[in-house]
């Protein structure tokens, strides 16, 4: 019997901005190429914030040190079916941390779909919301120039993430 219990996606992402200029990456989705801040999902036996610095690192090149959460946020998705492919109802729920990046690592290779990165002044994100991979993309970035900051320990991770606690 399946659990007809509602599970969203949990993604995290990195919100960094350097020199006024916001880090995005280009990435091809199946509707084309599109901007996103660094993020992804989730993965067993890390904490949010790990998964922010692991996506960051994967996806830019850049190692992520989270400062502070910007905020929690829910967007929906949903796509036709296509192709051999069928339709998708997803609901993300994600985790934006703020924070820095170092240089990038000489010789790290970009995540299979992300084409490059960049930096874009907050009139350049504005204006290319047609591109954007989510509405969660703009939001984080408007979050954070409003000066939205959350102290890291808002979101606490258990040690049972590593060694789960056995039941019974």
């Amino acid at each position: 019997m399946t659990n007809p219990r509602w599970k969203p996606s949990v993604t995290v992402a990195a919100i960094v901005e350097r020199d006024g200029r916001y880090l995005l990456v280009e990435e091809l989705t199946p509707e084309g190429l599109k901007l996103n801040n660094p993020a992804g999902h989730l993965d067993p036996g890390e904490s949010p914030e790990q998964a922010a610095a692991r996506e960051c690192l994967e996806e830019t090149a850049c190692p992520f040190v989270p400062q502070s959460l910007l905020g929690v946020y829910l967007a929906r998705f949903e796509r036709p079916a296509q192709d051999d492919q069928p339709a998708e109802d997803i609901t993300y729920l994600r985790f934006a941390y703020a924070g820095t990046v170092g240089e990038p690592e000489p010789g790290r290779a970009l995540d299979a779909p992300i084409v490059r990165t960049l930096w874009l002044t907050p009139a350049e994100v504005r204006s290319s919301v047609a591109r954007h991979r989510s509405p969660l993309v703009l939001r984080c970035i408007e979050d954070h120039l409003a000066g939205v900051r959350h102290a890291l320990g808002a979101v606490w991770a258990d040690a049972s993430l590593q060694q789960p606690r056995r039941l019974g």
